[in-house]
């Protein structure tokens, strides 16, 4: 993981929606910094900077937190009610030679051999969870889907990690199927199989004029 430039941050001494919503007014993001048996600690950081990085990759920053610079690793981001922007990131406290479980999102790569035999790939988890240090977390993990034909399924088991990453997801997770899209039915098929009502009707009157009949004899 490359090196990324330092991000400044300052202590919050008030939290809470209302505060969160003035910083996020000036361009700022709250975010909760923890880990290493250290007292939680709110701050706030410049949105713009922090967004930058993160779209480059990078989930472990240099943050000088009231000019003291720390090593935080993002564990978790909250977004709008449109799920475009950041408005809330919990960050944790790392060294160099730790290891962290951490997800990282997958990518899939290449054309499936099913969809030229009319199936479509399904893609049923965007991410898997993995152990690693801190110094090789990986940005994506790239799967190849051209071998995959129609009704195979991949799991996540069957991915292959980076040098030093560690699954912990299950492995019997299902990652990727391909399957057959169902022909749409016709008018005619579905027509045929909506019950025929009217000689039901036609059969209970039947009944009840030759019950009427008998009963007058």
């Amino acid at each position: 993981m490359e090196r990324v430039e330092i991000l400044k941050a300052e202590t919050r001494k008030q939290t809470g929606s209302k505060n969160a919503e003035q910083i996020r007014r000036k361009g700022q993001m709250p975010a909760i910094v923890y880990g290493h048996k250290e007292e939680p600690v709110a701050i706030s950081l410049d949105l713009h900077d922090f967004s930058v990085q993160l779209h480059h990759g990078h989930r472990l920053f240099d943050v000088a937190i009231d000019g003291k610079k720390q090593k935080l690793l993002v564990k978790d981001l909250q977004y709008d009610h449109l799920g475009k922007e950041i408005v809330h990131a919990d960050l944790m406290r790392v060294d160099l030679s730790e290891t962290v479980r951490v997800t990282v999102p997958i990518e899939l790569k290449g054309t499936a051999a099913g969809t030229h035999e009319g199936g479509i790939v399904e893609e049923h988890v965007d991410h898997l969870e993995v152990e690693c240090r801190v110094t090789v977390i990986p940005d994506v993990l790239s799967i190849s889907v051209k071998d995959i034909g129609v009704g195979d399924a991949l799991h996540a088991g069957q991915v292959e990690l980076p040098a030093g990453v560690k699954l912990v997801s299950a492995p019997d997770l299902v990652v990727v199927t391909c399957h057959l899209v169902a022909a749409a039915k016709t008018t005619e098929e579905i027509e045929a199989e909506i019950p025929s009502a009217p000689e039901v009707i036609g059969e209970q009157a039947k009944e009840q004029a030759e019950d009427t009949k008998s009963q007058s004899e």
